[in-house]
């Protein structure tokens, strides 16, 4: 054999040795991934790293933040017409809820889990879509019964935004800036902003009075309209995912799949579009296949078992392949579940508390109300840019920036009930908003980096599937307890702050790494 044959494999040789070498920018175990897919996935960040932030990461922080925004804006617009929609219909506030956290879930588990089998893309395009015609529909509901079927179907494009769009930013962001999907929070502040200004703006004006005993339609159009704009906005939204702005499929997700030559070339259509260009080729891949000694059976039985193999449950014991790999799984898990629980038994009630304390503070209109849930929404912006700092914090990082904010969310909760003044309350809210966006913000962006690629789907759709399980209790919870006492807000309270200890267990830091 001459050198000139020799040579380049023995330079690509070299390039992968230097390449185990530096295994701890990876934010995985060693020993969590199968070592031919590790390698793969090393030579796709680095290709990653060397196409830089650009033009398309730029329009993906854009429409993948759309995901963020739709996750907090539907759950926030729940709380905010259940009461003219519970004076126009006359049943118990919580099915509401319930039926939309049930929506959430299948939502979850149908999208974050189905990415992993059919792609990014189709989750990606159709979510969107999904919620907005429904939504739109739910408008012209007759009883509550229809609403609650409809608000059930709507929260499953709902729930089935953030495993899908939080997978899709990182995989095609550079390593070092992977603050960025901390920063994305900030989308999920502006849904409660903009969900509570609306509100602000129609629903005084155009809603029964919580006093009068026969409300009819046409003086409680405020709700509707509501819905309406939301419904429109998401297919406003849905429209530019679809035809302003063309989504590659993940390179890693499609090597993962066996698909290498498709990886490589989604690879220089993502440089091409930042303006650059990629050295990245199939060999830099396929060259580990020989190297493992693995080649491809074309025969007919292993092409049947490829394709049902996508059915099996490979994908979620990948995420338990190792001690350490399964300890943080499980521990990322059970925070989403605390967190599922705590959250919507406050939040979804936000503005029945606003309006029952603020009456008995001598101040519970209407006006009031929206007014101050759109003064504490503001609160959440501030609070995901702080995260976004804090996360870089060398002695801090995700850990502890988790860690913190989750446990002030609950002390802040519970002081909420010393509040002996409308604008004590209001203050109370404030800060309690602000550390939950921050809370929020490390906990969307620690998830995904913390499972690998081939399976970030399916990891993702676990934690949101055991948030949204957990979730489904928060208004049955309610259907049984006293909202006029502060049991539900202490219960909130003491779950935050199990969350936070919990965060502190974690193995894993993967500030300053790159995700697998």
């Amino acid at each position: 054999m001459s050198t000139s044959e020799v040579n380049p494999d023995e330079e690509t040789n070299s390039r992968w040795k230097d390449l185990s070498r530096q295994s701890s920018i990876d934010a995985l175990p060693k020993g969590a991934l199968d070592p031919v897919y590790a390698a793969k996935a090393e030579v796709l960040n680095r290709a990653i790293q060397d196409i830089g932030f650009g033009r398309y990461q730029r329009w993906l922080f854009v429409v993948t933040g759309f995901g963020w925004l739709v996750d907090n804006l539907w759950p926030v617009s729940i709380s905010l017409i259940l009461t003219p929609v519970v004076t126009e219909f006359h049943f118990r506030g919580p099915f509401f809820s319930l039926s939309q956290n049930i929506g959430l879930l299948v939502g979850a588990i149908v999208f974050g889990l189905g990415c992993d089998i059919w792609g990014r893309r189709v989750s990606f395009n159709s979510t969107l879509l999904l919620v907005g015609v429904f939504a739109t529909v739910a408008a012209g509901a007759p009883g509550y019964v229809f609403l609650c079927v409809f608000a059930s179907i709507w929260s499953i494009g709902v729930g089935g935004n953030l495993p899908v769009d939080s997978a899709i930013f990182l995989e095609f962001l550079p390593g070092t800036h992977q603050y960025l999907l901390t920063v994305l929070s900030i989308w999920w502040a502006f849904g409660q902003l903009f969900a509570s200004l609306i509100a602000w703006a129609i629903l005084p004006n155009n809603s029964c009075s919580v006093s009068v005993t026969d409300c009819h339609r046409s003086q409680n159009m405020g709700w509707r309209y509501y819905v309406i704009i939301m419904g429109v906005l998401m297919i406003v939204m849905w429209a530019i995912r679809f035809f302003v702005f063309k989504l590659y499929e993940s390179p890693k997700y499609l090597m993962g799949r066996g698909r290498d030559a498709e990886a490589v070339e989604v690879v220089h259509k993502v440089a091409a579009f930042n303006g650059t260009t990629s050295s990245l080729t199939l060999k830099d891949l396929t060259r580990f296949d020989r190297t493992s000694g693995k080649g491809v059976d074309t025969s007919a039985a292993a092409a049947i078992k490829r394709n049902t193999e996508k059915f099996q449950s490979n994908h979620i014991k990948a995420l338990f392949a190792s001690a350490k790999l399964a300890w943080s799984t499980s521990l990322i898990i059970s925070i989403w579940a605390l967190i599922g629980l705590a959250f919507p038994l406050y939040n979804a009630f936000v503005p029945y508390y606003l309006a029952t304390r603020g009456a008995t503070f001598g101040d519970g209109s209407t006006y009031v109300t929206y007014r101050n849930e759109v003064i504490i929404a503001s609160l959440g912006i501030p609070g995901a840019i702080v995260a976004g700092w804090l996360v870089e914090l060398p002695k801090i990082g995700r850990k502890g920036a988790l860690a913190s904010s989750t446990l002030l969310t609950g002390v802040f909760l519970m002081l909420s009930t010393r509040a002996r003044t409308s604008n004590q309350l209001l203050g109370w809210n404030c800060a309690y908003n602000f550390t939950s966006n921050i809370m929020y913000g490390v906990l969307y962006a620690m998830t995904p980096e913390l499972f690998p690629t081939k399976d970030r789907g399916t990891g993702n759709g676990l934690a949101a599937t055991a948030n949204r399980i957990f979730g489904i209790m928060a208004p049955i919870i309610a259907l049984e307890a006293n909202l006029a006492t502060e049991a539900p807000i202490w219960i909130s309270g003491v779950l935050f702050i199990v969350g936070g200890a919990v965060a502190l267990l974690l193995p894993l830091e993967t500030r300053g790494k790159s995700a697998m």
